[in-house]
This record gives C-alpha cells, structure tokens and sequence, in this order.
C-alpha cells in the first residue's frame, strides 16, 4: 500500500483522477488501426468508412489510422482485412505522466551567453549541479533550436516561457489530430514545469532554464488529468518529426499497463503503432528523450506488474522482457534516471557523485543517463526546503500543486512557480543539456540541418560525470522495494556504466567545451 501511494503521489494523480478519467465514455470510440506495412492502403479510409467509422486522422508515414465508431462490430470487421495488423480501442490506453575525450568543432548556429540572476535563480540547486550556470557563460543555446515538449501543454501566458514559446510549432493531439497554436494551452501543469526546466528565460523573472535561449514548442499529448492516449502520443510524435524539432522531452509511460506487452494482441497493435511514430520522429533528425519511472524497479528484469490495469482493479501479472514501457525503452530513446543533491559514499570520495533517487526506475540498457530530479528523503540544506525542482507553473491550476511547494517572484505578481520531484523533472534537465548541445556544434545549410540524434547522444554520454555504484546507503534507502517486483534496488555495472546512472549524471559545462 506504501508502495502504490508513494507512487501516486510522485505522479501528480489521484484516485479521483483515475475515476473522471475513465467514467462517462462517449459512445463513439477511439480506435488504433495498424497496418501491417507501413503505409496506409488507398482504400483505407473507405473500408473504416463501410465499417462504421469515421477517419480523424491518417499516417500514411507509419501505416497509421486513428478512427471513431459507435458500432459494436467496427473492431472486428475491420480486423478481417488481412492487411491489417491490429485494431485496439485507446479508451483503456492512457499514458501517465511519470513524475517524483574529444575536442568538437563549433558550428555555426547564432549562439549567446546567458546570465543565472533571476529572482529565484539562487533555490536552483538542480541546475549548479550540472554547471548550467558555467555553460551560459559561453552560451545559453540557440534559438535556430526548437525542443517539443510531448506534454500537458505549455501556459502560454507564463512570464518565463513566453520569450521562448514557438507558437507556430506547438500544437494540440489530444485527438489524434493536430490542432496548431494556442490550442496547447496546459491545464495540467506539468507540461508548463518541465518546459520551464528545459528552457525558461534569462530574463529578470523567476528562474533559467538549462538552454535559456532555444525555443520550446508545447506538444500537447496529456490530458488535464493527466492522460496521455495512444492517438495523442502518436499524433505528438509525427508533428515533431513532420516539423524538424532537434529534441523532445517525454516525461510519461503507458497504460493502463505499465509494461506493455507484445505478445498481447491488442497490446501488441498500441506498441507498434507508438514505435513507428518514434521512429518517424528519429528518422527525422529529433533526439527522443524519456523519463524512466518512479516505481524504484529494475526495469531491465520485469518479473511482474502489479500496477495494471490502473483504470480499473489492478491484476498482479507476471511478465518477461517481452513487456516494456513506451517510450523509454524503445529504441535510440535517451532514458534517463533521477538523482537528487545527496552526496554518496563511495571509495573515491568524488564531490560530483550524486546518490539515484530513491524512487527512480532503473536497469542495464535501459538507463542511459542521470540528472537531477529531486529527493525529498535525502537531501541537504543546498536543497531547502524540500529537495525537490522548481519550475514554472501555470496560475489557472495553481490548486494542482500543493500550498508548501508554491513560489512567487514579488517582481512578477500573478506568475507562480512549483517545487515537484520525480524523472519527470530529470528527463528535461537532459532534454535541455541536449539543445545546448546542438546549439554549440550544429550547422545550417539553409535547411534544418544541425546534427544528427545519435551524435548528440554521443556528446551525452562522453561528456557527462561518471557516476559509481555506491558502496554503502543512507539508513533506510536499502528498505526502498521495488513497487511491481517487491525486490531491494542493486546497481549493476562500473563506473563507466552502471544501470542506476548509465553514463553518468549529464554536465552541461563539459558538453559545450569538450
């Protein structure tokens, strides 16, 4: 019970959410029509047409139709089509927001310092602890970069995105459709905190973001509860990648099962369709950044979801590695691990070495990288008051972060700011040392040309801080279980590589120097 509250409570959702999410389903639904090669038949839309169901949207990029039907055999008749790969309703599909040496070339980019003096500038331990402020003294990004945060959305209003908010390019998918503009207005609020973490503005007001001067697209894929269903994840994905964005941060998993399983027919049909609109995205030059979890589980070894369905009664179900979760462990996604400020104890004593969070997902393989993503059990006074991140957070849902995590700017009055914590928080810290990355070595050749995703990875992991399997735990970690495994969290691995950290805790002063 610990276990799942804890959870919960690191993914912003609460019963009642669970509830108004899945009560009162319209008698049209939504469904995944996946296409076993990956294009669209020329009859595609005709044959959802005579089955009863109507196209809100055709990927013929990925072999992609999301449809609506009332009819009770749209499923079925449309499965017979033997070039049809799967059908599956996405009203039981949410995706959940998953909160708690070499010398290189510089390109040619516009490129400009940044200062770290915002009024709140001085609560943001996350960000000295990758030496973003080092980094902005050579450059704070570029804003020929565009990042697309796959999220709640983006409060268009806030004062410390608004510099930096690419209105053109964001959009809302809750549909499955795209709907450009100002449609991506968050009213959640967690889009607005990791958007604020990858870019928030060095401007006067509140607090700077890890590439201060790029430009954020809001991607909005998540519902105000907090959903994210299938049609909108994959919508979100084919605009990243048919609008040339250089990075997306994705903090999220899929459900209502958090392992999602390819032996499962109708399970099977979600995953694909999402990888494809993955792939797209990478095949279009976009680095697929992903938070990995905050159930403290190996998800390298899955041996059961106790999690699932969380729409309705949760079934304990064994599973193997034939089960993952979407997007992190997906090919060529960054997946990325949560630290807090706390110190570990280890044979060398590094002042740089950060202990993983207690709750943070991790695993061999799956863990690329390590960023800061908050503690609130350990912690130290750099961190006061609470351990966690803070970021921006739209005033309209101000309810949906709690009286003590609230922070004005007495400078900008009506703007809030709100401390959260989870891998949620650490994936954009990633996402941003990523855009950094490219702002400092990417080319223009009159189109988008920057750089290519797996050599921003590279940059990544050679320049991030090695980060070693502790030696020893602060009293009590060693009592955090896994919440699906029920099994103590070990590290794997050395200190070139390890499944808590990967390749280390990512510092944005290496990655624009070396």
């Amino acid at each position: 019970m610990h276990g799942k509250v804890l959870r919960r409570v690191l993914l912003f959702l609460t019963a009642a959410a669970l509830t108004l999410a899945f009560a009162g389903a319209a008698s049209a639904a939504t469904y995944i029509v996946l296409y076993k090669a990956a294009g669209v038949p020329a009859d595609g839309g005709a044959k959802i047409r005579a089955a009863g169901g109507t196209v809100v949207a055709s990927y013929s990029q990925i072999g992609v139709i999301v449809a609506e039907s009332s009819s009770p055999t749209f499923r079925a008749t449309i499965a017979k089509d033997r070039r049809v790969g799967g059908v599956s309703p996405t009203a039981q599909f949410a995706t959940h927001l998953d909160n708690t040496d070499s010398t290189a070339a510089e390109g040619d980019l516009p490129n400009a310092p940044a200062t770290d003096s915002d009024p709140l500038s001085g609560l943001q331990w996350d960000m000295r602890q990758i030496h973003t402020p080092e980094a902005h003294a050579i450059t704070g990004g570029s804003p020929d970069v565009l990042v697309g945060d796959i999220d709640t959305g983006i409060d268009f209003d806030h004062s410390d995105l608004q510099p930096n908010i690419d209105v053109a390019n964001s959009v809302n998918c809750l549909s499955g459709a795209p709907v450009a503009g100002l449609a991506a207005q968050d009213d959640n609020g967690h889009g607005t905190h990791t958007a604020g973490t990858v870019a928030a503005a060095s401007n006067g007001v509140g607090i700077v973001g890890v590439a201060p001067n790029v430009k954020i697209a809001g991607i909005k894929s998540g519902n105000a509860d907090g959903y994210f269903f299938p049609e909108a994840v994959i919508c979100g994905f084919m605009w990243a990648g048919s609008h040339h964005m250089d990075v997306t941060n994705n903090s999220y998993f899929a459900d209502p099962w958090e392992y999602n399983c390819k032996n499962d027919p109708v399970q099977r049909a979600i995953w694909k369709s999402e990888r494809r609109a993955i792939k797209y995205a990478q095949q279009q030059g976009v680095l697929v950044v992903a938070a990995e979890g905050n159930d403290s589980d190996d998800t390298a070894h899955p041996t059961q979801d106790q999690a699932s369905p969380d729409n309705t009664t949760p079934v304990t179900r064994a599973i193997t590695n034939a089960c993952g979760i979407i997007p992190v462990e997906i090919p060529g996604v960054v997946g990325v691990s949560a630290v807090g400020n706390f110190r570990q104890t280890d044979n060398n004593d590094d002042p740089d070495d950060y202990l993983k969070s207690f709750y943070s997902n991790f695993g061999v393989g799956v863990t690329q990288l390590a960023a800061p993503g908050g503690d609130s059990r350990y912690f130290t006074a750099e961190a006061a008051p609470n351990g966690r991140v803070l970021s921006a957070w739209p005033a309209a849902v101000i309810d949906n972060c709690l009286p003590s995590r609230r922070v004005t700017d007495p400078g900008a009055p009506g703007f809030w700011w709100c401390y959260q914590q989870g891998t949620s928080m650490a994936s954009p810290h990633v996402a941003g040392d990523a855009a950094l990355i490219t702002s400092q070595y990417g080319t223009a050749d009159g189109q988008k040309s920057h750089m290519n995703p797996g050599t921003v990875t590279s940059y990544l992991d050679q320049t991030a801080d090695p980060q070693p399997c502790p030696t020893a735990l602060p009293p009590g970690y060693a009592e955090v279980l896994g919440f699906n495994s029920g099994l103590p969290q070990t590290c794997q691995g050395g200190i070139a590589y390890n499944s808590w950290y990967g390749h280390g805790q990512v510092n944005a002063l290496s990655a624009v120097t070396r």
